[in-house]
């Protein structure tokens, strides 16, 4: 009951938080490029992390690839942006969540299906990744909220009451869901690659988006400083979902996850720290 609430809450969110952002403001390309080339850095470097210190197969690199990259932009990121950014960070955050699962979800199948020898061929892996993309509940919750945006649609209050219950329920249920599984599946050791990943979702992550805020800009001030936060985030709980999705790396993914929100309260409170105290602004 408890992963199906997770199921749906995650998706009412992102259709929340996009279809309430004004249309125009979403559409900003540059902005786009450089949140996603720098996940995709970090999904890159973490894969290689994993593959080097953990000896890792491609399959199980993949999802420390995806650890390093995708952080808790859903459950933890709306509420901090807006905590100490304001109201202006709430269009970049809605892009970024967007842009962010749109192509994590798109890349992690891809690699996943393309790892399984028993696959016939190319053309069919690439099918059925298609077909897992075009019906990805986030993918299709993000483009309905930027279609919602676009028209200016407004939706019955039960309707609205109901994707508020959702959305509410999202953070509750997915600390729960963490929780339990954490509880139910003890280690007896952290898997080698795990802190190098944590490194790369913690520390590396923020500093390529960093660069590429200052190298692709310039951008509004609040749009990259709101950047650099959100790829701050500890890897997000949806990792452990996705490996146990494929069954795949599931025991070290719930560690980066317990792990990297632990280390987070120091790295993502420094973040925070340098954004509210002025020491990092762009021009």
């Amino acid at each position: 009951m408890n992963f199906f609430l997770l199921y749906v809450s995650l998706p009412a969110l992102l259709f929340g938080i996009m279809s309430k952002t004004p249309f125009a403001e979403l559409n900003n390309p540059p902005f786009l490029i450089a949140t996603t080339l720098g996940t995709a850095g970090a999904f890159v470097a973490a894969m290689i992390v994993g593959r080097l210190l953990g000896r890792l197969s491609f399959r199980e690199a993949t999802l420390a690839g995806l650890s390093g990259a995708f952080g808790n932009i859903g459950y933890m990121g709306p509420g901090l942006a807006l905590a100490v950014l304001g109201p202006k960070a709430a269009a970049p955050t809605a892009l970024i969540f967007c842009c962010d699962a749109i192509f994590l979800f798109s890349v992690v199948p891809l690699l996943i299906e393309l790892s399984d020898r028993d696959h016939p061929s190319l053309l069919h892996a690439l099918g059925v990744v298609s077909r897992q993309i075009v019906l990805n509940p986030l993918i299709m919750s993000a483009c309905a909220g930027a279609l919602a945006a676009a028209l200016h649609l407004e939706f019955p209050v039960a309707i609205m009451n109901t994707l508020a219950f959702l959305q509410n329920a999202a953070a509750p249920v997915a600390l729960f869901v963490l929780g339990v599984t954490v509880a139910l599946r003890p280690f007896g050791r952290i898997p080698w690659e795990v802190p190098g990943v944590i490194a790369v979702k913690l520390l590396l992550h923020p500093l390529i988006v960093f660069a590429l805020m200052l190298l692709l800009g310039p951008f509004t001030p609040e749009w990259a400083v709101t950047a650099v936060l959100m790829a701050s985030l500890p890897p997000a709980l949806n990792v452990f979902v996705i490996a146990r999705q494929f069954d795949t790396w599931i025991e070290p993914a719930s560690v980066a996850v317990l792990i990297g929100t632990f280390a987070s309260v120091v790295t993502l409170t420094s973040v925070m720290w340098l954004i509210k105290s002025g020491q990092l602004a762009f021009p």
